[in-house]
């Protein structure tokens, strides 16, 4: 068997130079992601299924911590193996140098993720490296590490791949879809991660009206005021894992964290809009602990009676659908949407995302433009539709 795993330099600092580097993402959202990575100065990127690689710097990775909109989770790979089973899992993994990845006195955790056909129960797996590091360190101290699952100082991920078993330091802790601002939530509410993807993938350009007409929560409106206003989706977080590694540079997270960031020279209309006063009420709830109350506006109303906005502009909208939120008729709704856009939409490009792809059929309007999403477990469709008066051959 392969083992790669050296833990030398293992918690990087800021004379380190670059190292490797993996972000987690939704799979669709790899090629927006690669490309805030990029933007935010990662090197060498390279896009898997639900994973961007790139290589960085300690100021990299609190960055992309910090300002990637579209990441799950950020970590820092330090072993590699190859194993097809439980004894040999725990015997590669107790190959590592576990007092130099959890310094004494420290606690942690241990996450697995698992694509294989070698294994297939992800606590289970967590449990095996779990004791081959509380062995190791049982053997040669005579002392056992602490297991904290809710706030560990070291968390560790496991991520198994046929038979190529990866251990990474998870610099996150709580995944970065969970900004800080979200209190409240409606049924079946959209991840942030997704719904700032959903922005991003729409081109929209942070100028013209934007409206989530089936608002639920508000979480679309608010993630576009944010990237509308320039604010990193970290800015709300308590805390990341980093926090506690060891060599943790204070000062440069706080230089980032305090970068004065340019805001929007004309502001744009942001509208979220629902039927329901419950989830509108959340809505503004949420767009005030975002600091963004002033910045979305949102209205009581069924979406068949929304009056957009002159000028044209964008519509992001996640609608309900039959494994969110009971539909009596979910192809008539769809048609009252087509119906709506076509009436009172002229000027605005509509994205709608849905995993009723039968539903979708029903919107009566040529799609521009298809994108395949995934939403939790559920296969969806981002699609867009181009509204004109007329006909689009005279447009």
């Amino acid at each position: 068997m392969v083992n790669k795993n050296s833990t030398e330099g293992f918690f990087p600092s800021a004379g380190n130079g670059n190292f490797e580097i993996i972000a987690k993402t939704f799979r669709g959202l790899e090629d927006v992601l690669a490309d805030e990575i990029k933007g935010i100065g990662g090197r060498s990127v390279r896009k898997g299924t639900r994973v961007v690689m790139f290589r960085g710097n300690l100021e990299t990775l609190y960055r992309v911590n910090f300002q990637a909109r579209t990441a799950l989770r950020v970590l820092k790979p330090f072993a590699s193996f190859t194993a097809r089973n439980e004894d040999e899992l725990y015997r590669e993994a107790g190959r590592t140098d576990w007092p130099a990845v959890i310094p004494s006195g420290n606690t942690f955790a241990i996450d697995g993720t698992l694509a294989s056909r070698w294994f297939n129960h992800s606590k289970y797996i967590a449990l095996r490296v779990k004791d081959a590091i509380v062995d190791q360190f049982r053997d040669r101290t005579g002392k056992r590490p602490d297991v904290d699952t809710d706030d560990p100082d070291i968390r560790i991920n496991l991520h198994i791949s046929d038979d190529r078993c990866n251990l990474s330091l998870d610099s996150s802790g709580e995944s970065l879809h969970k900004r800080g601002y979200r209190t409240g939530t409606g049924p079946a509410p959209i991840n942030e991660v997704l719904a700032a993807g959903l922005v991003l993938l729409s081109g929209w350009d942070r100028k013209s009206n934007f409206i989530d007409p089936m608002c639920g929560s508000g979480t679309i409106p608010i993630e576009a005021a944010m990237i509308a206003w320039n604010i990193p989706p970290g800015v709300y977080r308590k805390k990341f894992a980093f926090e506690k590694w060891p060599g943790f540079d204070r000062e440069l997270f706080e230089n980032i964290y305090n970068e004065d960031r340019a805001e929007p020279e004309v502001p744009p209309v942001i509208i979220g809009s629902d039927y329901s006063a419950a989830s509108l009420g959340i809505a503004r709830d949420n767009a005030r602990n975002a600091f963004l109350g002033r910045k979305t506006i949102f209205r009581i109303s069924a979406f068949e009676d929304i009056e957009p906005p002159a000028g044209g502009g964008v519509i992001i909208t996640n609608p309900p659908y039959g494994e969110r939120i009971r539909q009596e008729n979910a192809k008539a709704f769809h048609m009252v949407i087509g119906d709506t856009l076509k009436k009172r939409f002229a000027g605005y490009e509509a994205w709608i995302l849905s995993s009723n792809l039968e539903a979708l059929r029903h919107v009566g309007l040529r799609p521009e433009r298809r994108i395949v999403l995934f939403n939790g477990p559920l296969e969806c469709r981002f699609v867009k539709y181009s509204l004109y008066e007329g006909s689009k051959k005279q447009k």
